[in-house]
């Protein structure tokens, strides 16, 4: 039973955390951040992402405008960017080791040993991506809220909403963290602790000197 069942978790578990990597580059790139809604004029919406802000026209058209210099964006799209990026490249690390340490891969079929260690340490990797996608996206729907309730901007001015790429991103990194549990779990739980070797040697010394007793004539 737990030959059937350590496989389907694996497989289960890079299937999701590559979901989750693929989400969470699609969030990387989408400009979908934040909304801006104009009450004046509601055929245009406009959006911001890490990288442009795009004005979306009812009629269908989408226009977009990159940003000028990295430094003048806010602070929390900065840091985006270089959390977004390190949490794609920890993502796609965490594939390939993990992917090399799948039992059902028929290289390295002899060191057992080593492709554990690959998968228990892309689990690690696909924990820390998950949270370093999670933490951009959290941040900046924090700075959108506060700057949403400010009560020293005046009622008249348009505020940012949130943008469908954070929900994108909220799920990118459950996705991830979820997958390197799904890899991590069967490891742990096939680990044989020493104290229960220690005992069970003992007694199964115990069980051999007895039956010996009994087929003495």
């Amino acid at each position: 039973m737990a030959l059937v069942y350590r496989p389907m978790m694996q497989l289960s578990g890079i299937l999701v955390s590559l979901l989750g990597w693929v989400l969470s580059c699609l969030t990387t790139y989408l400009p979908q951040w934040k909304n801006l809604n104009l009450e004046l004029n509601e055929l245009e919406i406009w959006t911001m992402g890490l990288w442009q802000a795009c004005v979306v026209q009812e009629e269908g058209g989408m226009q977009c405008k990159d940003f000028d210099s990295f430094l003048a964006l806010p602070p929390e799209l900065r840091i985006s960017r270089i959390l977004m990026f390190f949490s794609n490249g920890l993502g796609f690390l965490g594939l390939l080791l993990s992917g090399f340490g799948l039992d059902c891969l028929k290289i390295g079929e002899r060191q057992q040993e080593q492709k554990k260690r690959l998968l228990l340490f892309g689990g690690l990797l696909f924990w820390i991506s998950g949270i370093t996608a999670i933490v951009p996206v959290s941040w900046v729907a924090h700075s959108t809220v506060q700057e949403f309730w400010d009560e020293n901007i005046p009622d008249i001015v348009p505020r940012w909403d949130f943008g469908e790429a954070l929900f994108v991103g909220w799920l990118a990194g459950f996705c991830l963290i979820l997958g390197g549990s799904l890899l991590n779990c069967p490891i742990c739980s096939t680990e044989v602790h020493p104290s229960s070797v220690h005992y069970a040697v003992p007694e199964q010394q115990d069980q051999c000197q007895h039956v010996e007793t009994e087929t003495r004539p």
